[in-house]
């Protein structure tokens, strides 16, 4: 058979659907061309929306009530195929879900996935063999899982949240799912992570939608997955452990290989699944010797415990993270370069607090009653109400959150034990250069503020007209009246 030429550019712009990342805008703009009528918040609300379009353009080619793809040829074929395992994905989403969530907080052997047989059977009968259908199987689990993960622990709706969640995204089947899911679906392991921002922002909750987002392969005979996704995923804080016990935590010790060694230890390398990911937290802490064993096992995928000469294979992610600016990490001798190198596959910079609350004023609302939500069980508006109320009269406005969503967790259970929450005293106050930053990344400066404040802090830097007026291109006396007015805020 082949497709009309109506068809075939509707399956050709769905084929853009399908393989777009699904917290991109132009996903969804191309989703509400191929489904008129229905408004985004409809389409976001009901998946499914999208699927009946499909079914009903499909309905032409069937025989006997079902479509295969095997009565097609070419690029025809490959249309029908896409179209054909989006349909199988949808339908299979509430499936997918529940299976997520059972698993989720069980560690152990995977369970045992008792619909399984229905949606290969399905495939199989579409004309894709058994052995295509288990690995589509596989990855249909993998995309639900990562936007389950991604959309559901990192929420929020600031434009750098969103851009975080598409970040993330890539970084878990790349830009193109194409290249993805012909050859790179069981190759990933080769690319490694840096998380980088302040304390509190949230790098272990980006480390763990990752780290629980890989590949696992099906197993049809067992009827369950090769390995439990709850478990793929381990994380270290380097910064607990002295320099002296990060080599045994990450690559275990034999009996007797230094004193206190009284019995053989496996490492983190060694625990972590073929399908998972190490998430090693403050990298920059480690010193240059633990640096180049992590660079060897990047390198060459090997590692050696310690008192040990043979070498072990470790098949997994390593994602690494650090609070400190990419200035600071890699100034001076302490991190080396060809470390950093082997580390930056992806880098990917989580938004602060302030920057959030910059962008979106709503966010701080939206965080409070989730965090509510997770403390109470409940959406409890009444005590979520409280907690804002309070917040605002307790805080200056602009307070800069400097311990970011985790200190916002703790000042919602600080309200709800006495009342009041008076804000990180201890904590120094927001610089002018930290506040510009800021201010640029959410976009909340015009052209003129922007100007201005940047002539102001490099006044504060050099109080001189003249100078700034020279390193900004401008003539004195326009320097001067940007000093003048922005001064205040510097």
């Amino acid at each position: 058979m082949q497709l009309d030429a109506s068809d075939r550019a509707f399956l050709s712009e769905l084929l853009e659907v399908i393989f777009g990342n699904p917290f991109s805008a132009e996903r969804m703009a191309k989703i509400q061309r191929l489904a008129p009528g229905w408004s985004v918040d409809e389409l976001i609300r009901d998946r499914s929306i999208l699927a009946g379009v499909v079914t009903k353009r499909l309905a032409r080619y069937a025989s006997n009530g079902v479509v295969s793809r095997l009565r097609f040829a070419g690029e025809d074929q490959r249309l029908i195929e896409y179209a054909l395992l989006y349909e199988a994905y949808v339908h299979a989403f509430p499936l997918f879900d529940r299976l997520t969530n059972e698993q989720a907080n069980r560690s152990g052997a995977p369970i045992e996935v008792s619909f399984a047989n229905e949606v290969l059977g399905d495939l199989v009968g579409r004309g894709f063999s058994q052995n295509q259908a288990t690995h589509y199987f596989a990855v249909f689990f993998q995309l639900r899982r990562a936007f389950y993960f991604l959309e559901r622990q990192l929420v929020g709706d600031a434009p750098s949240m969103r851009q975080l969640r598409l970040a993330l995204w890539n970084n878990v089947f790349t830009h193109d799912l194409q290249d993805y899911e012909r050859t790179l679906w069981n190759r990933m392991e080769d690319f490694s992570t840096l998380l980088l921002g302040e304390t509190g922002t949230g790098k272990g909750a980006a480390a763990a939608a990752i780290g629980r987002s890989g590949f696992i392969p099906y197993l049809p005979d067992k009827r369950r997955f090769a390995a439990n996704f709850a478990d793929t995923f381990i994380a270290l804080n380097l910064s607990q452990f002295p320099e002296s016990l990060i080599e045994s935590e990450l690559f275990g010790h034999r009996k007797g290989s230094f004193t206190g060694a009284i019995d053989h230890h496996r490492g983190l390398f060694e625990l972590c699944s073929p399908h998972g990911v190490l998430f090693l937290d403050e990298i920059g802490e480690v010193g240059g010797p633990v640096q180049i064993k992590l660079l060897q096992v990047l390198q060459e995928r090997v590692f050696t415990p310690l008192g040990d000469h043979e070498k072990r294979r470790f098949t997994g992610r390593v994602i690494a993270a650090t609070n400190r600016s990419l200035t600071e990490l890699r100034s001076g001798n302490h991190f080396r370069s060809d470390f950093y190198y082997r580390l930056c596959s992806d880098v990917i910079t989580l938004p602060t607090l302030r920057q959030r609350i910059m962008e979106r004023p709503a966010e701080l609302e939206q965080l409070v009653r989730l965090l509510v939500q997770r403390m109470t069980g409940d959406s409890n508006d009444e005590i979520a109400n409280r907690v804002l109320e309070t917040l605002r009269s307790d805080l200056p406005r602009d307070y800069p959150w400097p311990g970011n969503v985790r200190e916002l967790e703790q000042a919602v259970r600080r309200i709800i034990l006495t009342g009041h929450y008076q804000g990180d005293r201890a904590s120094p106050p927001q610089s002018s250069e930290e506040g510009f930053v800021d201010a640029v990344r959410a976009g909340a400066l015009s052209a003129d503020e922007l100007v201005g404040r940047y002539c102001a802090i490099l006044h504060q830097r050099s109080p001189n007209y003249s100078t700034v007026a020279s390193c900004t291109g401008l003539d004195r006396r326009t320097v001067r009246k940007h000093v003048l007015r922005f001064g205040h805020q510097s």
